[in-house]
C-alpha cells in the first residue's frame, strides 16, 4: 500500500506532521480526521518513497517485541479486557516509539470497523503472514487468546532457530576471515621484504619461491581485488538466487556443501515441523497449511518438494506417504513420526516432538561447529604456512649448500 504524507493541527492548536499507509486518499483522510486532527495538507508519496518509508518504519522493531506483544495481549484477553483497550494499554507501556505507532495504527483500523486480522495484514512488514492467518482462525473459532499464546510460542521457537543458526555460522565465518587476513598480511607485508633479500643475492630461486614472489607482487599491486571480489561474488550470488531459473540450482548446491548442508537442512526441517504444528493446532486445513509453508520456505528445492507433497495429498495420499517420495529431504524419522501421528490422531503432538528434536539438533550443531570445523581450518592454515616456509627456506638451503660445497 502507498504512503500519504500529511500536515495537520491537533486540538491544542499544534502542527503535527506524519505519514500514514492506506489504500486510497479518502480512507486515509477519514482515518486522520477520526484521530482528532484537522488536516492542512496531504499528498501521496512516490513508490520509491513509499518503499523507503515502509522499511524505515519497521527498522528497530525486533522479533522479541512481537513475541512480547503476543504474550501480553493473550494474557489481557484471557482476563476479560476488550481487544481495543488491551492494545491501547500495551501501546502506552511500550518504549519503542515505532512499534507503539504501529499498534496505534492497528487500534485505529479496528475502531473504524476492521477485524483484528485485517488490521494486522496492513502491517505485514513487521507481522509475518502466519501471525495474521492464526489471528484470523482465532477470530473465527472464538479462541483469540489461545491463538495469541500459540503464536508467541511459535515465534519464540523461530527466534531460537535464528539464534542457533547464527551461533553455528559464527565460528566458520570468523575462521575464514582470520585465515584470509593472515595470508594477505604475509603476501603484502612480509614476503616482499624477504624476496628483496633473495633478489639482492642474485641466486637462482626454486619454482615454489618464484610462485610466492609472483603472488606477493600481484597482492601488492592489486590489493583492491581482495575487496572488490567478495562484493562482486555476493552481487552475482544475489542475482542468481533471485532469478527463478537459477535459484533452484543455487539452493541445490547449498544443500550439498558439507557444512552448509548440516545447518541448512536441519533448519528447513525444523521450520517445516514447527510451521505445520502451529497451523494444524490452529485448525487450518492441510492444503492451506502447505500453501503458507510454501510461501515461507526460502529454498526452491524444499519448496518444490512441498508443492509435490501437497498435490499428492490433494489426490488422496496421507502426509507421510506423500513425504516418503522425497526421502532425500525428509528423513525416515520425519515420515515415521508423522505416520504415527496420522494413525493415532495426535499429529500435533508428533510435529511438536519433531520441531523440538530438530531445534535441539541445531543447538547441538552450533555448540559442536567449532570442533567440526577446527580440523579443516588447521589443515588449511597448516598447508598455507608449509608452502610459505618451504618457499622461504629452499633458497636459503641452496645458498648454504653452495657455500659449504
Amino acid at each position: 500500500m502507498p504512503f500519504f504524507i500529511y500536515k495537520a493541527i491537533d486540538d491544542n492548536g499544534e502542527i503535527v506532521k506524519g505519514q500514514i499507509e492506506g489504500n486510497d486518499l479518502d480512507l486515509v483522510y477519514n482515518n486522520i480526521s477520526s484521530a482528532g486532527l484537522h488536516i492542512l495538507n496531504i499528498q501521496k508519496s512516490s513508490s520509491l518513497s513509499s518503499l523507503y518509508l515502509k522499511k524505515a518504519q519497521s527498522w528497530g522493531i525486533k522479533g522479541k517485541d512481537i513475541i512480547e506483544f503476543a504474550k501480553n495481549l493473550s494474557v489481557m484477553l484471557r482476563s476479560g479486557l476488550p481487544l481495543i483497550t488491551s492494545i491501547s494499554d500495551i501501546a502506552e507501556s511500550i518504549e519503542n516509539k515505532k512499534f507503539r505507532s504501529k499498534l496505534l495504527d492497528i487500534k485505529s483500523s479496528i475502531e473504524l470497523g476492521s477485524s483484528f486480522s485485517v488490521a494486522l495484514s496492513q502491517q505485514q512488514d513487521i507481522f509475518p503472514e502466519i501471525f495474521v492467518n492464526l489471528i484470523a482462525v482465532g477470530e473465527e473459532t472464538g479462541r483469540l487468546d489461545e491463538s495469541l499464546s500459540d503464536i508467541a510460542t511459535h515465534l519464540q521457537r523461530m527466534e531460537d532457530l535464528r539464534s542457533a543458526i547464527i551461533r553455528a555460522l559464527m565460528y566458520p565465518v570468523f575462521a575464514l576471515v582470520g585465515t584470509t587476513g593472515a595470508l594477505l598480511f604475509w603476501l603484502i607485508y612480509v614476503l616482499p621484504k624477504i624476496s628483496g633479500l633473495f633478489t639482492s643475492m642474485d641466486i637462482e630461486l626454486p619454482p615454489l619461491t618464484q610462485a610466492l614472489i609472483t603472488a606477493s607482487d600481484f597482492s601488492q599491486k592489486n590489493w583492491y581485488v581482495f575487496i572488490v571480489f567478495p562484493v562482486v561474488f555476493y552481487m552475482v550470488y544475489t542475482l542468481l538466487a533471485r532469478h527463478h531459473r537459477t535459484k533452484y540450482y543455487v539452493d541445490a548446491i547449498k544443500l550439498r556443501l558439507p557444512v552448509i548442508k548440516l545447518v541448512l537442512h536441519n533448519k528447513l526441517l525444523a521450520l517445516f515441523a514447527e510451521q505445520l504444528r502451529i497451523l494444524v493446532a490452529a485448525g487450518v486445513t492441510i492444503d492451506r497449511a502447505f500453501d503458507i509453508m510454501i510461501e515461507v520456505v526460502n529454498n526452491d528445492v524444499f519448496k518444490r518438494a512441498l508443492i509435490d507433497t501437497k498435490d499428492n495429498i490433494m489426490l488422496g495420499s496421507k502426509i507421510s506417504d506423500a513425504l516418503k517420495k522425497h526421502v532425500q529431504l525428509f528423513p525416515n524419522i520425519v515420515v515415521r513420526m508423522i505416520s504415527i501421528g496420522e494413525t493415532t490422531g495426535n499429529l500435533n503432538e508428533q510435529l511438536d516432538n519433531l520441531s523440538t528434536y530438530f531445534l535441539d539438533k541445531l543447538d547441538d550443531i552450533s555448540e559442536k561447529m567449532g570442533k567440526l570445523i577446527e580440523p579443516i581450518i588447521i589443515v588449511v592454515i597448516g598447508g598455507i604456512f608449509v608452502v610459505i616456509i618451504l618457499g622461504l627456506l629452499s633458497p636459503i638451503y641452496d645458498l648454504i649448500s653452495g657455500i659449504t660445497g
